[in-house]
């Protein structure tokens, strides 16, 4: 494993897989300023990058963790990405995919 495994959890929701980011990923980024995310309908592959994310101490790309179609992109992250600074991991999601 990669990693950047550290930096994301996944859970399955509603027979999709649920993308966020974890304490850690979020204590090792900093602050998130920016997201570029994918959208709803782009493909993306295990180990390609998911997001790109421009943070107080890094700037960084986070790979997927699975291959499938984008399904869903977290929509409090329209506006401003506070909600992946969130105490509460489970609001810090990113995209649902669904899997082949």
């Amino acid at each position: 494993m990669n990693e950047q495994a550290t930096y994301f959890w996944t859970k399955e929701i509603n027979g999709k897989t649920r993308v966020g980011l974890t304490k850690a990923g979020q204590d090792e980024l900093g602050s998130i300023k920016f997201a570029h995310l994918p959208k709803v309908g782009d493909s993306v592959k295990a180990g390609a990058t998911l997001i790109s994310v421009e943070a107080e101490k890094a700037v960084s790309d986070i790979d997927s963790p699975v291959s499938g179609k984008v399904a869903a992109v977290n929509p409090q992250l329209d506006n401003d990405f506070d909600t992946l600074n969130s105490a509460s991991v489970d609001d810090a999601w990113l995209v649902d995919i669904q899997t082949a």
